[in-house]
């Protein structure tokens, strides 16, 4: 068999890993859309590296848009097959990318005001509503610790990556010419210590492993919890400067954690009385999927859930529905919080939320996880002056800040944990994905000396026979 990385090769998005076995039968390993890659973004979305007509089946680790998000345009450009998936990511992928096609093209009629004005041909979304819609006949929901025949001399088998609810390690099974080899995908690995969710499986030794790198060369913060740490910037920036907090956060994973976290602070009477809302529609969706899988949360929540029916409920909180809501925050005077999607602050309400309060002296925008370096979320956290948002100008007067402990991707002792049930000597090929080269770099040489012999950096549309 071959693999090829078409996507998170030296870059942490646009997860796509395409296996070639020797029969031709193409099998791919994530579908996901890059983000924040600046003017690169939409190029390296409409070009595949390869035909999606030849792709057989699809075999997806978890529901975030930069592991999911090409799925419709797949579909829409050829793609008959099977997409396999857990239980979980099935729910939150189909809420997932019919939000993302609503945002596409809520954008593109923004933009496409401005380009008409200046003379410019229109844009088109990647893909609409109804394409998002047509992935939901393809998806084949398939359970945690079960190894199922997914094709000639292919077996599937997923493990808890512990990262969001659904999360999985994807493991192949593959059998060619009478020798059977695994190769296995960690997806994206959780942490050990998540506030929410159980920690990652353990899994069969593997041949092969494509291994995610996200925060390969650093540890995240455990000494300020995020409680902690949410109470000192609501204090510092709606207390003090009688201002606005503005969150920009993943609606499936990181909304639920800072959720979680506010609902801590009232049970200890700290929180803060304002408001406190949730501008995310798709949020708003994820919550509810999320609290139907209470089996997938840690011992430490299970134990809440005994005293406290909604984990993810306090005083203050309130939704935010419509657009025509979203907006009247906009004309809002008193202070509150505002937490919104997405959290690279690249797409969605927020990305307004940001534009509309940037220049405000009064107001903060606390960035909660990890942002490619050519996103609106990372030139904020570098301390750019001015920002360009929807084509125009802004001065950057607000305070800017992140919460690092607040990740749902494991540090480099999460990573080498994960690894820590593989026999290094037997791993004939780690790769590392999704991350950047610097750190990927770092990473590697921890890797080896651990013990491992093989570790390669693929860049993008590499290719190599295993």
């Amino acid at each position: 068999m071959k693999i090829a990385f078409h996507g998170a090769a030296r870059c942490v998005t646009g997860s796509k890993h395409l296996v070639t076995l020797k029969n031709g039968r193409k099998i791919l390993l994530d579908c996901g859309m890059f983000q924040g890659m600046g003017r690169e973004t939409d190029s390296l979305n409409r070009h595949w590296g390869f035909d999606p007509r030849e792709v057989d089946i699809v075999v997806l680790s978890h529901a975030h848009i930069d592991h999911s998000g090409l799925l419709p345009k797949l579909v829409a450009d050829g793609f008959e097959g099977k997409i396999y998936c857990t239980p979980a990511t099935r729910e939150l992928a189909s809420v997932l990318l019919e939000d993302s096609a609503e945002i596409q093209e809520d954008d593109v009629k923004y933009i496409n005001k401005r380009r008409a004005a200046d003379g410019q041909p229109y844009l088109k979304p990647l893909y609409t509503a109804e394409d998002a819609k047509a992935v939901q006949s393809h998806f084949v929901e398939h359970e945690y610790g079960q190894w199922r025949k997914i094709d000639d001399g292919v077996e599937l088998m997923y493990t808890d990556a512990g990262h969001i609810i659904g999360s999985a390690a994807v493991h192949l099974r593959v059998t060619e010419n009478g020798v059977t080899q695994q190769l296995s995908f960690s997806g994206d690995v959780g942490r050990y210590r998540d506030v929410i969710l159980r920690s990652p499986d353990v899994f069969s030794q593997a041949d092969f492993i494509l291994l995610e790198s996200t925060y390969g060369n650093s540890l995240h913060d455990l000494h300020i919890t995020t409680p902690d740490n949410l109470l000192t910037w609501i204090e510092k920036t709606c207390i003090q400067k009688k201002g606005k907090l503005i969150i920009p956060a993943f609606s499936v994973g990181r909304t639920q954690e800072i959720l979680y976290a506010l609902n801590q602070l009232e049970l200890e009477r700290r929180l803060p009385d304002l408001d406190y809302f949730v501008d995310s529609p798709l949020s708003i969706k994820a919550t509810e999927i999320v609290k139907r899988y209470p089996e997938y949360f840690n011992t430490t929540i299970q134990k809440v859930l005994k005293n406290d029916d909604d984990p993810f409920k306090f005083r203050g909180m309130q939704y935010v529905r419509t657009v025509d809501e979203s907006k009247l925050l906009n004309f809002r005077n008193e202070p509150c919080v505002i937490i919104s999607a997405s959290g690279m602050a690249e797409a969605g309400r927020v990305k307004h939320h940001i534009s509309n309060n940037i220049e405000n002296s009064r107001n903060s925008v606390l960035m909660t996880g990890y942002c490619e370096p050519n996103s609106l979320g990372a030139r904020l956290m570098k301390g750019n002056k001015i920002v360009k948002i929807f084509g125009v100008e802004h001065e950057v007067h607000a305070e800017v800040g992140s919460i690092r402990s607040m990740s749902a991707h494991g540090d480099y002792e999460d990573l080498c944990q994960f690894l820590a049930c593989q026999d290094p000597k037997l791993v004939k090929k780690l790769f590392l994905v999704h991350g950047e080269f610097n750190v990927q770099e770092d990473f590697r040489n921890r890797l080896l000396r651990k013990g491992f012999v093989d570790v390669e950096i693929p860049e993008l549309h590499y290719e190599i026979g295993l």
